[in-house]
C-alpha cells in the first residue's frame, strides 16, 4: 500500500466490502437466534428427559450460554485477525457459525441418542457464541478500514443494522415454514427447516466474502512490518491500551448495550410477559417498530461523521435513563389498558414475614417453593401484578389485600419434604398441598377478577398506533447508541490491535452486561414486585456510561485510522 488514506475514493469495490461484511454478519444473526426463538420446540426435543420446567431453564441457559462466551471467542479471534488478517479470520468465524448451525438441524433428538442430544447441542451452542464474538469485531474493523475519510461512521452503521436484521429474517424464515407444513409437522420435524437453510445461506456469503481483499490499514501495516506479534499483551497487559479497553467498556458499550436490549427484547418480554398482550400481536407491533426505525441507524453513523461518535452515543443513553419509567408506565396504558386501571383503583400488597420469604431462584427447577409468602408471590409475579411488600409479624401467615378485599395464604410442611420444616402448620401430603395450593389460587384469581385485574390483555383494547409509537420510541434510543458505535471502537485503537482491542469491549458490554438484561430485570422485579423495578438495571448502567463517556472518552471522529 503506497497511496495516502486520505486519497481513497468511494467506488464499486467499497460497494462490495458494505454488501459482503453485512450479509455475512446478518447470517451469522440469523444463525445465533434461530435457536432463541425456538426455545420452547427446543425444550421439547432436547431436554425431554427432565421435566418441562427444568428443561426450559436448561435451554434458556444454553441460549445464554451463546452469550457469556462472546468475550472469549473476541479474545481468540480478534487475536487471530491482528495476525493473520481481517478478512481471513471473519471467512473462518462465519464458517464455524453456519456449520453448527446446520449441525444442530441434523441432531438427532433426546429420545434418538438420550443425553448425547443436549450434550452436542450445547457444543454447538458455545461454538456459535465463540464465532459471533470474532465476527463483529472483524467486519467492523474491516469496513471502518475501507471507509474513506469522513465516511466511516456511515460505512459502519450499516454493519449496525445486521443484528435486527438477522433478528428479522429468522422470525420470518420461522413464519414462512410454519405456514408452509403446519404446525403440527414444524414442531415434529419443520423446525429443522430454518437450521438448514443457513448451509445456503452460508454457501451464498462465504462466496461474496471471497471476492474481497484484506483492508488497506493491514496491508499497509504488513508490508511495513508493523504489526503487533502479541496483540493480546499488547491489548490487555500494556496499562495505556488497557485503559482505552476500559474506558470503551464502561464509557461506551456497556451503556449502549442495555439501551440495545431494551429497547429489542425487553420491551417484547414486558408486552408478553408482564402486560398478557398475545404473542403473535406483541411480535407484530415490536416488528413494525423496528422496521420503522431501522433507517436510523444509518442516519445517526451518517450524523456522527459531522458531530462525532461520544454526543450522540451518549444523548442516546442519557435520553433513554430519563424516560424509561414514564415511557413503560405508558405502554403499560395503552398495551393493557385494564391493568393500569384495576393497579390504580385496586392496589396489591402482600402482608408477610419477611422470614417466611424466599428469593425464588432455582436454575434446576427443583425447588418447591411451598411458604405462605411464596405460595403468594409466586402466583402475583406469573399473573404480571405488581404489588407492595408489606412486613407482618413473625410467624404471621401472609395476606394477599386487593384493594379492600383479603385473600389468606396457608402455611405448609409437604410431608415427604421437610426443607420447610421450621414453618408452623401440620404436615401434609403432597396431593393435599396441591389440592390447597389450586384452592388458594383461584381464590386470588377471583379477587383479582373482581377488582379488575385482567387475566390477558385484551387485543381489542390495545392502542396500537401509540404503543407503535413507544415502541419506536425506544428503538430510536437504540439507533442513537448502535449505530455509531462501530466507528467509536476503530477509532480508540491502533491497527495492529484493533481487532483484538475492540471486540472484547463490545462483547463484554454486549454479551454480559445487554445480554443477561433480560433474566436480571425480572428477578429484580420477582424480588420487589414492581413491575417497573428491573428497569432501574438499565437506567444505572446507562447513566454509568454517560458519566464515564462524557469525563473521560475523547472523540476522535477525525483520527487517521491508518496511521
Amino acid at each position: 500500500m503506497t497511496d495516502d488514506a486520505a486519497e481513497h475514493t468511494v467506488d464499486r469495490s467499497d460497494r462490495l466490502v458494505i454488501l459482503a461484511s453485512s450479509v455475512g454478519t446478518v447470517i451469522e444473526w440469523y444463525d445465533f437466534y434461530l435457536y432463541g426463538s425456538l426455545a420452547a420446540i427446543i425444550t421439547s426435543q432436547f431436554f425431554s428427559g427432565v421435566n418441562e420446567t427444568t428443561g426450559y431453564i436448561f435451554a434458556l441457559m444454553a441460549f445464554a450460554a451463546g452469550f457469556a462466551v462472546r468475550p472469549f471467542g473476541a479474545v481468540f479471534f480478534g487475536r487471530l485477525g491482528d495476525l493473520w488478517g481481517r478478512k481471513n479470520t471473519f471467512l473462518v468465524t462465519m464458517l464455524l457459525m453456519g456449520l453448527s448451525t446446520f449441525v444442530v438441524g441434523l441432531l438427532p433428538s433426546y429420545a434418538a441418542i438420550g443425553v448425547a442430544a443436549p450434550a452436542i447441542l450445547i457444543a454447538m451452542r458455545l461454538v456459535q457464541g465463540l464465532a459471533l464474538g470474532g465476527e463483529y469485531g472483524g467486519a467492523a474493523t474491516y469496513v471502518a478500514e475501507h471507509a474513506p475519510p469522513g465516511k466511516r461512521g456511515f460505512y459502519t452503521s450499516f454493519i449496525q443494522i445486521t443484528a435486527t436484521a438477522g433478528l428479522m429474517l429468522s422470525l420470518l424464515v420461522i413464519l414462512g415454514v410454519r405456514t408452509a407444513v403446519g404446525e403440527e409437522a414444524f414442531r415434529d420435524w419443520g423446525w429443522r427447516i430454518p437450521f438448514l437453510v443457513s448451509i445456503l445461506l452460508l454457501g451464498v456469503s462465504l462466496w461474496i466474502r471471497l471476492k474481497l481483499a484484506e483492508s488497506p490499514a493491514f496491508a499497509r501495516m504488513k508490508a511495513e512490518g508493523k504489526g503487533s506479534r502479541t496483540p493480546l499483551k499488547d491489548s490487555f497487559a500494556r496499562w495505556p491500551n488497557l485503559k482505552l479497553v476500559l474506558l470503551a467498556l464502561i464509557g461506551l458499550t456497556a451503556g449502549q448495550a442495555v439501551v440495545w436490549y431494551t429497547g429489542q427484547f425487553y420491551a417484547l418480554f414486558f408486552l408478553e410477559k408482564t402486560l398478557k398482550v398475545d404473542g403473535p400481536l406483541a411480535n407484530i407491533l415490536v416488528a413494525v417498530a423496528l422496521l420503522l426505525a431501522t433507517p436510523f441507524f444509518v442516519f445517526w453513523g451518517w450524523l456522527s461523521d459531522k458531530v462525532g461518535r461520544k454526543p450522540i452515543i451518549l444523548t442516546g443513553c442519557l435520553l433513554a435513563a430519563l424516560t424509561y419509567f414514564p415511557l413503560f408506565h405508558a405502554l403499560t396504558g395503552a398495551a393493557n389498558p385494564q391493568l393500569a386501571a384495576a393497579t390504580a383503583a385496586a392496589p396489591v400488597s402482600v402482608h408477610a414475614d419477611p422470614a417466611d420469604c424466599a428469593l425464588q431462584f432455582d436454575p434446576v427447577g427443583k425447588t418447591v417453593f411451598d411458604s405462605s409468602c411464596d405460595l403468594a408471590k409466586s402466583y402475583l409475579a406469573k399473573a404480571g401484578v405488581t404489588y407492595a411488600n408489606i412486613a407482618a409479624p413473625a410467624g404471621a401467615v401472609a395476606e394477599v389485600r386487593i384493594g379492600e378485599a383479603v385473600v389468606t395464604s396457608f402455611h405448609s410442611v409437604i410431608a415427604e419434604d421437610v426443607r420447610f420444616a421450621s414453618i408452623p402448620g401440620d404436615a401434609i401430603s403432597r396431593a393435599e398441598f396441591t389440592a390447597r395450593k389450586t384452592a388458594f389460587e383461584g381464590q386470588l384469581g377471583e379477587a383479582l377478577t373482581a377488582a379488575g385485574y385482567p387475566a390477558r390483555a385484551d387485543s381489542a383494547l390495545v392502542n396500537k398506533p401509540l404503543v407503535v409509537g413507544i415502541l419506536f420510541l425506544l428503538v430510536m434510543y437504540v439507533t442513537m447508541v448502535y449505530g455509531p458505535i462501530a466507528a467509536a471502537l476503530v477509532e480508540m485503537f491502533p491497527t495492529s490491535i484493533r481487532y483484538t482491542s475492540m471486540s472484547l469491549p463490545y462483547h463484554i458490554g454486549n454479551g454480559w452486561f445487554g445480554g443477561f438484561l433480560p433474566t436480571t430485570a425480572f428477578a429484580m422485579v420477582a424480588a420487589t414486585g414492581n413491575i417497573y423495578y428491573g428497569l432501574w438495571y438499565p437506567v444505572v448502567v446507562a447513566l454509568v456510561t454517560v458519566a464515564v463517556g462524557f469525563l473521560f472518552i475523547r472523540d476522535r471522529k477525525d483520527v487517521d485510522i491508518h496511521a
